[in-house]
C-alpha cells in the first residue's frame, strides 16, 4: 500500500492570498496591527506557527491559549469570505494537471491519498471547497495536529494506516509539496520527498532541499508516476541506470544530472561496437 500526501497551497490550488487576508483581518480586529502576515513568511509552515507569528507581530508577544482560540476562531469565520473573493476575481486556480494526476491515483486500489498540509483541518476544507479535489482525499495530517511539519505528515501516516487496517512502512509513504520545508519534513519523518516548482516557494531553496524529484507542476504524469512506482520506464532493460532504475530515488537522480544522456549514449555505442564484430 502506497500513501500520498499532498500539501494544499501552491501544490494543489493558489486560493490567491486568501489565507493570508483571513489572518490578517483577525489579528488587526484583536491588536489593530493591518499586515502582520508582510512580517513573516507563511509558505511551508504551520497554521499553529504562522498564528503565534502573526498575534506576536500585532501584539509584541506570543498569544495566550484564549488569545490563540480566539484568533482560530476569527480566521476561520473569515476565511470563506476571502475565498470566494479569490474566485470572484479569478485568482483561485488548481495547479495544473493535479486533477488528472488525483483522478488516476483514486482509481487505484493499492494507493490510499492524503493531505499532509501546514493548514487547520476546517481551513483546508474551506480552501480546497471551490477546487472541486476534496473527494479525492479519505484523511490528512493537518496544522492543528502540531506545529512541526514532519508531525503533521507523521498523524497523516498514523490516520491512513488505520483507515487501511495495515502497518505502513516509511518506504510507502510519499511526500508532494512546493517548498523546501516540505521537503525538509518528509525527510525528518523519513518519507520519499516530491516538489513542484510552479507553486509559493523559492525554486533555489527546494533545489538545495534535494527532493528525490522536481517538476514544474502534474502537466505530464509520467515523472511522477514513475517515482511513485506505479508505471514503469519502458525505456530499456539496463539495471540501475536511467533507462531502466532500481528505484525511483535513481530515476530523480539520474534524470536530474543528465547521467540519462550518458547511459544512453553509452549503450549505443556498445550496441554498434557488437554489431561490428557481428558483421565484420
Amino acid at each position: 500500500m502506497k500513501i500520498i500526501l499532498f500539501d494544499i497551497d501552491g501544490t494543489l490550488i493558489k486560493a490567491g492570498g486568501a489565507g493570508a487576508r483571513a489572518l490578517n483581518h483577525a489579528v488587526r480586529a484583536m491588536t489593530g496591527h493591518p499586515e502582520a502576515c508582510k512580517s513573516f513568511q507563511l509558505q511551508g509552515a504551520t497554521d499553529k506557527t504562522n498564528f503565534e507569528l502573526a498575534f506576536k507581530a500585532g501584539a509584541g508577544r506570543k498569544p495566550t491559549r484564549k488569545e490563540t482560540a480566539a484568533l482560530t476562531l476569527k480566521y476561520v469565520d473569515r476565511l470563506p469570505a476571502e475565498v470566494r473573493a479569490s474566485v470572484k476575481a479569478k485568482k483561485y486556480k488548481k495547479v495544473k494537471g493535479v486533477e488528472k494526476l488525483l483522478v488516476k491515483l483514486s482509481r487505484r486500489k493499492d494507493v490510499l491519498v492524503g493531505l499532509g498540509t501546514g493548514n487547520l483541518k476546517d481551513g483546508a476544507l474551506i480552501k480546497l471547497e471551490p477546487s472541486g479535489l476534496l473527494k479525492h482525499f479519505a484523511f490528512g495530517g493537518y496544522g492543528c495536529d502540531s506545529h512541526h511539519r514532519s508531525e503533521v505528515l507523521e498523524k497523516a501516516v498514523e490516520r491512513a494506516a488505520k483507515l487501511a487496517g495495515v502497518k505502513i512502512k516509511r518506504g510507502e509513504v510519499f511526500v508532494i509539496g512546493d517548498t523546501h520545508r516540505d521537503v525538509q519534513a518528509a525527510k525528518e519523518a523519513g518519507y520519499h520527498s516530491g516538489a513542484v516548482l510552479d507553486g509559493f516557494g523559492d525554486p533555489g531553496l527546494v533545489m538545495r532541499s534535494n527532493p528525490e524529484l522536481i517538476a514544474k507542476d502534474f502537466s505530464d504524469m509520467r515523472p511522477w508516476l514513475i517515482w511513485l512506482g506505479l508505471e514503469k520506464d519502458p525505456k530499456g532493460v539496463s539495471r540501475g541506470t536511467y533507462i531502466c532504475p532500481d528505484s525511483p530515488i535513481e530515476h530523480a537522480h539520474y534524470g536530474r544530472t543528465g547521467a540519462d544522456l550518458r547511459d544512453i549514449e553509452t549503450g549505443m555505442k556498445r550496441l554498434r561496437a557488437a554489431k561490428k564484430k557481428i558483421t565484420g
